[in-house]
């Protein structure tokens, strides 16, 4: 076993931190035992991954990352809860296979993908990655090991999915790849003027691509709102593909944290104007190596030190769109209005609802906004949560860091529904985060 950080603190990709000491070992089982918490690569925005005050120890899963078997005849895999999606897809791609549901970040576990029932560009035709969920082994806080499924502990299988590591520790995951014909994606991009073509387009594209999504220039104002590049995908055929397989891409790296100053309108604004003139109107057709297209951000290494020291947090929320007309352009105006620039600002089409008692997307459209931490941030966040809930919608948890406990509570109806699991596996709260100490009440 060894202890990492030992200056005693644990950082989370936004910037946030806290004190504490992350235990690794391969023996996984062995080194949650008596811990608030399990941690994969530390990938999570704000501080679900953090230990709650007061903790002096979490477990990190990443040196379990082992494959213990795979069915070449139905897709089924089972590994451990430390194996990083990268090894995963590098190992299998080449091969013919792919997981049926990835984030934008190849840099995460097996794990902390279902702790946060992570979705992706093909939501609106395969749901989140709990939908290809088999099963689970899970440490829970009285020391057992269980292993739950749809039809074994299947409450505590529920709520897992996007339970964001309070209900058990997961230990191993089982689930089914997908078959893919060749190795490239052949990809479609190309310019709108506004959020209603924006949203006309990611409808249209929905019936006939499995893969959509945006990026829109969350400046804009008045007519242009919403203007920005529409994105689809989908598997080439063996006939369109490049003969030789591709390769893990080089990155480059951000080589240290940048200073303040750096990040703020005019930069936002100028990568703006040329992010949208590298995309023309009409439709261009790419064969496209998959890490540019479903890890973009992956290229730069180190990426979150482009906000410097201060950091940042991602508001991340699904609107129904269809539900409540407009809810999308209401959500952008104030946005734009409050100051919420950011040069990454992305909308996704969802879906059907998912299986976890707290996942995330809903059918409606997905927008997800990077933000500086800066003074008066969180009343942005109260705003644009209060805005959400008007409309209906929902805040994922992975990404969130300032939301506040009453406003979490207001958002979502189905929190006394998670906690009844949590009091029949926990009834101490043994298992607690950084996170739910401040949104559910849990002991410091």
């Amino acid at each position: 076993m060894s202890e990492r950080n030992r200056r005693g603190t644990i950082s989370g990709w936004g910037g946030m931190s806290a004190p504490g000491r992350e235990l690794l070992s391969e023996d996984l089982a062995a080194v949650v035992a008596g811990v608030s918490l399990t941690r994969g690569l530390g990938r999570s925005y704000g501080d679900s991954a953090l230990p709650p005050p007061g903790a002096d120890r979490i477990a990190g899963s990443r040196l379990a990352d082992r494959i213990l078997a795979f069915d070449p005849g139905t897709g089924r895999l089972r590994a451990e809860a430390g194996l990083a999606l990268q090894a995963l897809v590098w190992s299998f791609l080449p091969r013919g296979w792919f997981p049926p549901v990835v984030p934008g970040t190849q840099f995460v576990t097996l794990g902390g993908m279902v702790a946060a029932d992570v979705h992706g560009k093909n939501h609106h035709v395969e749901g989140t990655i709990g939908r290809h969920v088999e099963a689970l082994r899970l440490r829970l806080a009285s020391g057992e090991t269980v292993e739950c499924s749809r039809t074994e502990h299947a409450d505590l299988f529920r709520a897992t999915l996007g339970g964001m590591g309070l209900t058990g520790h997961i230990l191993e995951v089982e689930l089914r790849l997908v078959r893919v014909p060749s190795p490239w994606i052949v990809q479609e991009a190309f310019r709108v003027a506004d959020i209603e073509a924006f949203l006309a387009a990611l409808r249209e594209s929905a019936r006939a691509w499995p893969f959509t999504m945006g990026w829109i220039d969350c400046l804009a104002r008045g007519a242009a709102l919403g203007r920005g590049v529409v994105m689809r995908g989908r598997w080439a055929e063996a006939g369109e593909a490049l003969p030789r397989p591709p390769a893990p891409l080089r990155r480059l790296a951000v080589p240290f944290l940048l200073p303040g100053f750096a990040l703020n309108d005019f930069t936002v604004r100028l990568f703006n104007a040329v992010y949208l003139r590298l995309h023309p109107r009409r439709i261009r057709c790419a064969l496209v190596h998959p890490e540019k297209f479903f890890f973009p951000l992956d290229a730069v290494r180190h990426w979150n030190r482009i906000y410097g020291r201060r950091g940042f947090t991602q508001f991340q929320c699904v609107l129904p769109e269809a539900e409540r007309p407009g809810a999308v352009r209401r959500f952008l105006e104030l946005a734009v209005r409050e100051g919420g620039s950011s040069f990454l600002c992305v909308l996704k089409d969802c879906g059907a609802e998912g299986e976890g008692t707290l996942s995330f997307p809903r059918p409606g459209v997905s927008v997800a906004l990077d933000l500086p931490m800066r003074p008066g941030l969180a009343g942005l966040v109260d705003r644009l949560a209060a805005a959400t809930a008007a409309e209906g919608g929902r805040i994922y948890l992975a990404k969130d860091s300032l939301l506040g406990a009453e406003r979490f509570r207001a958002l979502e109806p189905r929190l006394s529904a998670f906690d009844a699991v949590r009091r029949r596996y926990d009834p101490e709260r043994r298992l607690r985060s950084a996170q739910s100490v401040r949104l559910m009440g849990d002991p410091p």
